[in-house]
């Protein structure tokens, strides 16, 4: 019986240590931010068809960590793609998608997408839990 209280303390502790987030398996820690809600900035509007629910697009994207001390809140650059998904059917991030609806060929689109939107509390993919997103996305064809 008197074993039983060091371990639950050694758990509990270990426990509110991985609680703390923005860790790697390095054991160092990696600061993390997110933006409160999604915001879509234009920064060329496109003049062609639009991105809809049930249409195929082709897109090229650039993804970073959100940081909010940086004045365009791109932090660490993880990727950058070509990318074709059937919006609403493709498996996504919910800030993807949102992020791309109403997008027209031919636009230029910037998505700051908290982590609610992403990939949570648990990270996920390389994103350190409860990360911000900063997508740069163009939008090259609808189908």
């Amino acid at each position: 019986m008197k074993l039983k209280f060091p371990l639950i303390a050694a758990f509990a502790a270990m426990l509110a240590l991985t609680a703390c987030g923005g860790g790697d398996s390095a054991g160092t820690n990696i600061p993390v931010s997110s933006p409160a809600t999604l915001v879509k900035t234009d920064n060329v509007v496109g003049t062609g068809a639009e991105a809809v629910t049930g249409k195929t697009l082709t897109l090229n994207y650039t993804l970073w960590l959100y940081k909010a001390e940086a004045s365009d809140f791109k932090g660490t650059q993880l990727e950058s793609n070509p990318y074709t998904l059937k919006l609403g059917t493709t498996n996504v991030i919910q800030g993807f998608a949102q992020g791309v609806t109403g997008m027209k060929v031919g636009g230029k689109r910037t998505v700051l997408v908290p982590s609610s939107l992403a990939y949570g509390p648990t990270g996920g993919n390389g994103i350190p839990p409860n990360s911000g997103l900063v997508f740069e996305i163009t939008l090259n064809k609808v189908e």
